[in-house]
């Protein structure tokens, strides 16, 4: 333990200035890496410890028995040696997170001292006069563009029923202009002189017939 003191500045200069929480973990670092070191070289002689056993046994009880004695007093040690670091483990662990929100703290401090100096030179009536201003003038250019949009020289107000009447007042016109441009459709002349008619096929053959029959009764007489 005096080498635990002795990093700790323990003993007669204990009354000293206390270490800076940076210190503090560098120094409990510094015996973790030393606990380490113990814990392998015990953890070495555990295993040679458990040689002699396991070479001797029961044949040579003496010798396996003063070493299974080592073996438990390195067991009692390295049990030892895992609380001591748990321990240090922890206090390592608080230090540094006390440190960090040290540190936060320290730059929240400075971060708000900065924020208190640039607020100074600002006015809450200025301020909210200006957010007013930008305001309008917000207000003032969406109804420039509103009024940009809107096309210049045709009307917004027209009546559709109007434009429909109109429409239809034109359609009628072009109607009536087609009905009067329309002429009289021409019928053919009549021929002046009588078409003569056909007689019958049927009855000019038969004509025939008779005279044939009349010419044959005549040469019969």
């Amino acid at each position: 333990m005096s080498g635990l003191f002795k990093l700790f500045g323990g003993g007669k200069n204990s009354k000293s200035a206390a270490p800076s929480p940076a210190e503090a973990i560098q120094r409990l670092r510094e015996v973790e890496e030393m606990l380490h070191k113990k814990q392998e070289y015990l953890e070495k002689k555990q295993n040679e410890e458990l040689d002699v056993i396991k070479k001797n046994g029961t044949k040579n009880k003496r010798v396996s028995l003063q070493a299974l004695k080592r073996k438990k007093r390195i067991d009692k040690q390295l049990e030892q040696i895992d609380g001591t670091l748990t321990t240090i483990e922890y206090q390592r662990e608080a230090l540094e997170n006390a440190n960090t929100n040290t540190e936060v703290l320290k730059i929240m401090g400075v971060a708000a001292k900065a924020l208190k100096q640039t607020h100074n030179n600002m006015d809450i009536d200025k301020v909210e006069d200006l957010m007013d201003e930008v305001k309008e003038q917000q207000q003032i250019a969406e109804e420039i563009s509103n009024v940009i949009s809107n096309p210049i020289g045709f009307g917004q107000d027209v009546d559709e029923d109007d434009l429909m009447k109109e429409l239809e007042e034109m359609e009628q016109e072009e109607l009536d202009k087609q009905l009067l441009d329309t002429t009289p459709e021409v019928l053919p002349e009549v021929p002046a002189a009588e078409v003569p008619v056909a007689a019958p096929r049927a009855s000019s053959k038969r004509k025939e017939e008779d005279d044939e029959l009349a010419e044959l009764a005549q040469w019969a007489n």
